[in-house]
């Protein structure tokens, strides 16, 4: 499967757009849409690259999500999925309970796990964070609305 123009507009979103490098809540240098891979105080990007950047990175969920994935979605579950993947990261994804609830075909099971992954580490402690919470919400409302 494919990211559709719904899931990328929902990333879009929440991520937001940022032409020069900042640090996100979590402590992240964090650059276009939400990009972190190899950044440095400083840089800055087009749109254009910021749209390139946002190619790559979902082409790499995109991969992952198709090979850990064992169970049918419809393309709303997908595009959900895509944002919670894009945000937490592959690792996190690959060890979660979402995808173990998922791939035994437990679809509300799935869907309850949204919500635990809507706090981020502020000051060396796990706090639930306003935009998380409402992202989450979300894509939850958006895997539900298969």
């Amino acid at each position: 499967m494919h990211i559709s123009e719904k899931g990328l507009v929902l990333i879009k979103r929440y991520e937001g757009l940022r032409l020069k490098a900042y640090q996100c809540r979590a402590g992240r240098w964090t650059l276009g849409y939400g990009h972190t891979h190899n950044l440095n105080i400083g840089d800055v990007i087009t749109q254009e690259q910021a749209e390139a950047f946002l190619r790559e990175d979902i082409a790499q969920v995109t991969a992952l999500l198709n090979t850990q994935i064992k169970v049918p979605l419809t393309q709303n579950q997908y595009d959900a999925i895509c944002s919670l993947v894009f945000n937490i990261g592959m690792t996190a994804f690959t060890t979660s309970t979402l995808l173990k609830k998922l791939n035994v075909g437990d679809y509300s099971g799935a869907s309850a796990e949204f919500m635990k992954w809507s706090k981020a580490k502020v000051n060396g402690k796990r706090t639930p964070l306003p935009g998380l919470i409402k992202r989450r919400q979300a894509e939850k409302a958006l895997f539900e609305s298969a």
